[in-house]
């Protein structure tokens, strides 16, 4: 069948979804095997967390200029060479013989993961016209939620049913299936102007972002008084303010910061950043809470959080249908904030194994309550950005997002280590589940606060997007027009 025969719809959204599995589910089954790679490369724990972080800041590094090489060189070729990019990296990643080669590898792998997500939802949002920007966030939901949530259940069967290297080898079927399928199927959309390469513009970002997520990301365990820590993170923050000087001066930056003078992106995104920060952050402090609180195996802590995949399908399902065309965006996602905060509250009542089932309840209102997040930020985020903009938007989106969610972790983490993960008790050393009850309060407390961040939405802005499914909008203005009413 020759590609340009299938709906671009469908095609989009299926490479899409795929590469965005993939990079997201990496990050979650890598973290099972980090211990059992270590044992058998006869590391320590420290040095081992560089496979993890390697490919973090690769991610960082590359993101930034994703939306220039989509433009430049067209989205097609980018989203597919960085499927073949980060799927042949997978590979050497379960071919390594040590852990130099696996940490090269990891970091090749983030290169391919930092460009296809990006243009990935560059894409997407270019083909689904505003007014089905909702069912657009709806299919990246599929990722989002189920990825984080699979990935342990997988990574505790493979580390302990076959081999760690399998937790890099799962990326081969989906990764080839993902390629075939759009070189037969994807077409070559018009690429928008990129202009000159802003190397200014990278250097600052790729350095700057990556020397903040590899702070961010060591501080909770080596401490955030550690000389290394302190410069890195003092040096990121340095750059990344020279790439703000510079970026708001050059006639053709790489990344577009003017596009935060449009209210509603700038509210979006401010929304997701918050959300990932207490999600991603709780979803990476559960497996703890699971595994060293309550005694769980790997197997068991993934499938305990697995039922928070199933509560973002179903929520994003209710907020398409229903609540976003009826209440729009500001009153959804303040809807289901307030949902993740109270689930995260009740979570630090759990003290004992007995509860399990509560806490996996609990664990579905998680995801319940984050998708009305995730659909309609990435659905009104975008409602005014223009075809050109589209690009670049998704990678200050997509920075946004992978930062928030890094900075959740760090802060988590770093709750549990003040307070202390295990406690003396009758001379003996037993998990201290306070520590874990404070970081979900604390996850509770940023969710209000991302609350508050929403009411600052402008469902007027949005209008355009609130159409019920199988509806045709009475009036429906292109995202170019809307551009023009930027705040």
């Amino acid at each position: 069948m020759p590609r340009r025969q299938m709906n671009q719809k469908i095609a989009v959204s299926v490479v899409f979804v795929a590469a965005m599995f993939m990079n997201i589910m990496d990050t979650t089954i890598v973290n099972v095997a980090l211990p059992t790679i270590g044992k058998q490369f006869h590391v320590a724990a420290d040095s081992v967390d560089t496979v993890a972080i390697g490919y973090l800041v690769s991610l960082a590094v590359f993101i930034p200029v994703s939306g220039w090489l989509g433009d430049r060189l067209g989205p097609r070729r980018v989203l597919l060479s960085s499927v073949v990019v980060f799927t042949l990296a997978s590979a050497l990643c379960g071919l390594a013989q040590n852990l130099g080669q696996l940490v090269a590898f990891r970091v090749l792998q983030g290169v391919g993961g930092g460009l296809m997500v990006p243009v990935g939802m560059a894409m997407l949002f270019r083909i689904f016209p505003p007014e089905e920007r909702v069912r657009a966030s709806s299919i990246l939901i599929v990722p989002t939620a189920l990825a984080p949530a699979l990935g342990p259940v997988l990574g505790g069967l493979f580390v302990t049913e076959v081999s760690w290297r399998w937790v890099f080898y799962v990326n081969l079927p989906i990764g080839v299936m993902a390629l075939v399928f759009g070189l037969l199927f994807l077409a070559s959309p018009k690429s928008e102007r990129a202009g000159r390469l802003d190397v200014a513009g990278f250097l600052l970002s790729g350095a700057g972002l990556g020397l903040v997520m590899y702070g961010v990301s060591e501080g909770p365990f080596k401490g955030w008084g550690r000389p290394e820590i302190v410069v890195t993170l003092v040096a990121g923050a340095l750059l990344l303010a020279g790439m703000v000087w510079v970026e708001l001066r050059s006639g053709d930056p790489l990344i577009d910061l003017r596009l935060f003078r449009d209210s509603l992106f700038r509210t979006a995104n401010i929304v997701m950043a918050l959300g990932a920060v207490s999600f991603l952050g709780v979803l990476f402090i559960v497996a703890l809470f699971f595994q060293d609180g309550l005694g769980q195996s790997a197997l068991s802590s993934g499938l305990s959080t697995f039922p928070e995949a199933i509560g973002v399908m179903i929520g994003s399902q209710v907020v398409t249908r229903a609540l976003y065309p009826n209440l729009g965006p500001r009153r959804t996602m303040f809807t289901g904030l307030l949902v993740l905060s109270l689930a995260l509250a009740l979570m630090s009542l759990v003290d004992t194994t007995g509860e399990l089932w509560w806490m996996r309840g609990l664990m579905f209102f998680v995801g319940y309550g984050m998708a009305h997040v995730f659909t309609s930020a990435q659905a009104a985020g975008f409602a005014t950005i223009s075809g050109p903009d589209t690009a670049r938007a998704s990678t200050v989106f997509n920075a946004l997002r992978q930062l928030g969610g890094a900075v959740g972790v760090a802060v988590l983490s770093t709750v549990v280590a003040e307070i202390g993960p295990v406690s003396r008790v009758g001379g003996r050393l037993v998990p201290h589940l306070t520590a874990y009850h404070a970081t979900f309060l604390t996850a509770a407390a940023i969710s209000l606060v991302a609350a508050g961040a929403a009411l600052r939405v402008d469902d007027r802005a949005a209008a355009h997007t609130m159409v019920r499914r199988g509806a045709r909008p009475a009036s429906a203005r292109p995202a170019e027009e809307m551009a023009g009413s930027r705040a």
